[in-house]
This record gives structure tokens, sequence and C-alpha cells, in this order.
């Protein structure tokens, strides 16, 4: 997985909660940003489970698009 290399992660800004019916949403700062249905929560609960919180930070930031990939600045 990429590496958080600016630290901007470090305070926990990405929260998840998976719902009865399946679905989870990934918010930013306690707002809604994605809603994952499907095969795609049910991946995603598999990944997060067991992971440290800075990883699942990153996975988080990955899963919600904001996230910057490579040279981007």
């Amino acid at each position: 997985m990429t590496e958080d290399a600016r630290g901007e992660l470090l305070d926990g800004r990405f929260d998840y909660r998976a719902l009865k019916d399946g679905r989870v949403i990934v918010s930013h700062y306690g707002r809604p940003v994605t809603t994952l249905a499907g095969r795609d929560a049910e991946r995603f609960l598999r990944r997060v489970d067991g992971l440290e919180d800075h990883a699942a930070q990153l996975l988080m930031a990955r899963v919600t698009g904001n996230f910057k990939r490579g040279n981007e600045r």
C-alpha cells in the first residue's frame, strides 16, 4: 500500500460505519463521502479488519478517492 509521506492521515480524519443492510459509509471529518454496498462493502470490511489505525486511514483514503498518487502534490 502507498505510504503517507507527508503524514496527513495521522489525525484520524477518516471513519467508517457498517450498517445492518450490509452497506458501509466512509466519512471524512464526520461528513459522509462514500457509500459502499455489496461486494465492495464486504471486501472493504475484510481488508480493514485487523489493520492498525494508520493503515486503515490509508485504505479509507484510497476508497474515497481522496488520495494523491505518484508525484502529485
